[in-house]
Formats: structure tokens, sequence, C-alpha cells
């Protein structure tokens, strides 16, 4: 079941699908790396001091993108509803989504924070510390943002809501990931990884008793 409902939730997700795709996300990363180094000047020093930290930045801002149409047309649609009432719980549904959610967005920035190493001066160490730092953290932010979409879903507006909700939250994993970049002994990486498995934990339940109170309600 849970294979049946993640190729569907990626068939939405990744670009193409009808939740708007994962492009979107993608461009906005590299506009970002893009755009820096014309905002601070070209100077290679204040570039690659700086730069860690603006890819995290950008790294969060992707994925508050796609949280609109994470939950609010299917629960609008009733697809929810019927998942429920073929034996499906919200739990498992949502564990579906969050994966679906990390796939369509993560890998491609991952892979897109070799292009953006190149425009902000990173070195190679850092770029390193950079990619670990953002396959441990995205997990979390995809975890944040589905958890705050299932909870704003069902508000008039809560798509802007969802976006304030989501910022404040994903500060620790922003901190820790941004300063693994300057930490020799590694444990912002580990702090980042223990932040992110225990959003990644909790989330289905958040998100599936939203969903549950929505119906209900």
């Amino acid at each position: 079941m849970i294979g049946t409902l993640l190729r569907r939730d990626l068939a939405a997700l990744l670009p193409g699908g009808r939740a708007g795709g994962s492009l979107l996300p993608l461009l906005f990363f590299l506009a970002v790396a893009m755009l820096y180094p014309f905002a601070v000047g070209p100077e290679p020093e204040l570039l690659a001091q700086t730069g860690g930290g603006i890819v995290w930045v950008a790294a969060l801002l992707a994925s508050i993108l796609p949280l609109e149409k994470l939950v609010t047309s299917d629960l609008e649609s009733g697809v929810f509803d019927q998942l429920y009432l073929r034996g499906v719980s919200e739990e498992l549904a949502m564990t579906s989504r969050l994966i679906a959610h990390w796939l369509a967005f993560a890998p491609l920035l991952i892979v897109a924070a070799f292009p953006a190493a190149a425009l902000l001066n990173l070195d190679g160490p850092t770029l390193h510390v950079l990619l670990l730092g953002l396959l441990a953290g995205t997990p979390g932010l995809a975890a944040i943002g589905l958890a705050i979409g299932a909870l704003t879903a069902a508000i008039r507006g809560g798509a802007a809501l969802a976006g304030l909700m989501v910022i404040p939250l994903a500060v620790p994993i922003l901190i820790f990931g941004a300063g693994a970049l300057s930490d020799p002994d590694g444990s912002g990486l580990f702090l980042t990884a223990a932040i992110s498995l225990g959003l990644v934990a909790v989330t289905p339940f958040v998100a599936g008793a939203a969903i549950r109170a929505s119906r209900e309600g």
C-alpha cells in the first residue's frame, strides 16, 4: 500500500504533476545563488565566508514554495476521505506524502548545490560539509513543511500563514546546518541530523491528526 501511495504522490509532486512540480524550488534556489554575488559584491573571501549560509536560507525558502498544494488540494477533493474509507490511516498517507515531498525537492537541491558552490566561491571541503548538511537537514525541512501544510490546509489564507510558521520552526536546522560549515568536530552535522530525524518521526502523527480533525470538523 505504501508503494502505491508513494507512486501517486510522486507523480503529483514531480515536474509536470498537478501540484506544480519541483522545478520552481530548484530555479528559485539557483536564482538566489546567482543573485547573491551581485548583492554583496564579487569579493571571493566574502562570498566564501557567507555563501554556505545563503545556500541554507535558499534551501529553506525553496522548500516552502510547494506547501500550498502539498495537502490542500487533496483535502478539498476528498482524497483523504477516500483513503480512510479504504482502510488507509492518515498517518500512513502522511508518511507517503512526506517521503514524496522530500524526493521531489531535496535531491535536486543537493545536485544544484554544485553550481551554487561555484558561484559562491566555496572550496571543496566546504562543499562536502554543505552537501552532508543538506542531506541531513532537508528531511527535517520537508517534515516541518508537511506538518504546517496539514495544520493550515483547512484555514482560509492558510498558504501565507504556513510560510510564516515554517520559518521560525526551521531556525534550529539552519543554525546547526550552517554552523557545521565552520565546525571542525562535526557536531553541527550530528545535531542537524538528530533534529531532522526527530521531526521526521513525529510529523506523520501531527499531520495525520490535523487531517483527521479537518474531516471530523
